[in-house]
């Protein structure tokens, strides 16, 4: 079973996204796509007259800023990706958390940071999306999910892609997750694109990260990944999407490297 995370940066470029929708449709294994669209968002966000608030690269989402999100991944982003799936004969079916009650979240606690209506989650819905595998539908999760009280969350769709791939690995399943973004894989060098780390265990990982030989960018997607292999998933890729279809990128699991 593959979770494939597709991030802004390829939902943004036309030419990118096909590509990735082309992967995605042509997958035998039961496949579950999850979305980002931050950018995406950003821009209708300042096409309604309102200034898209970061912090730390996350969202601070309030009240009216919900609205819009939930308007563009639920809706706009998330249809798009279901109507292109369909016309490439692969049968999507396209939720938010809310819908089958697929991924609930708590509002995220007020610390140095009010990030307002944003989610993080305590549970992912893994039989109804056993089920609708077995019916040979494919799910497109988008980033908004639900507290269990008419509440909907914006929510980091990493974060969603991680805890669905766990929660499935618990109920039995063979689990890869995919993290789909603009790199080859996670890279010695940023700054050159052929330095890509084939391979990483913890041991690995840990040598590589006090060497300073990770970017920090990379490492909360790092830690979520080794965080969903200790969890029983079986493999996590990071990579472009030239790389997953090559099977290429920078593959992360607890065993030792080849």
């Amino acid at each position: 079973m593959i979770v494939c995370k597709i991030g802004g940066n390829v939902i943004n470029n036309p030419a990118t996204l096909h590509e990735a929708l082309d992967y995605v449709a042509g997958q035998a294994a039961p496949t579950i796509l999850v979305h980002g669209g931050g950018r995406r968002a950003s821009e209708v966000l300042t096409e309604m007259g309102r200034t898209p608030r970061m912090v730390d690269g996350r969202r601070i989402t309030d009240q009216p800023t919900l609205e819009i999100v939930t308007m563009v991944y639920a809706g706009l982003i998330n249809k798009d990706i279901v109507a292109q799936l369909q016309a490439r004969g692969s049968n999507a079916i396209g939720l938010s958390g809310a819908d089958g009650n697929a991924v609930v979240a708590t509002k995220r606690p007020v610390r140095t940071v009010d990030y307002g209506f944003a989610g993080d989650v305590t549970a992912v819905n893994a039989p109804l999306l056993d089920g609708l595998l077995r019916l040979g539908l494919r799910p497109v999760l988008c980033p908004i999910t639900h507290d269990l009280h008419a509440q909907l969350l914006n929510t980091n769709a990493d974060t969603i892609a991680n805890e669905t791939a766990r929660a499935l690995a618990a109920i039995g399943h063979e689990v890869t997750l995919q993290y789909c973004f603009e790199l080859p894989g996670v890279l010695r060098d940023i700054d050159d694109p052929d330095s890509v780390i084939p391979s990483l265990t913890p041991e690995t990982y840990a040598a590589l990260r006090a060497d300073g030989k990770i970017s920090a960018g990379m490492i909360p997607k790092l830690d979520n990944a080794f965080g969903a292999v200790a969890a029983g998933v079986r493999e996590v890729v990071i990579g472009n999407i030239e790389a997953l279809s090559t099977g290429g990128g920078t593959r992360v699991h607890a065993g030792p490297t080849s």
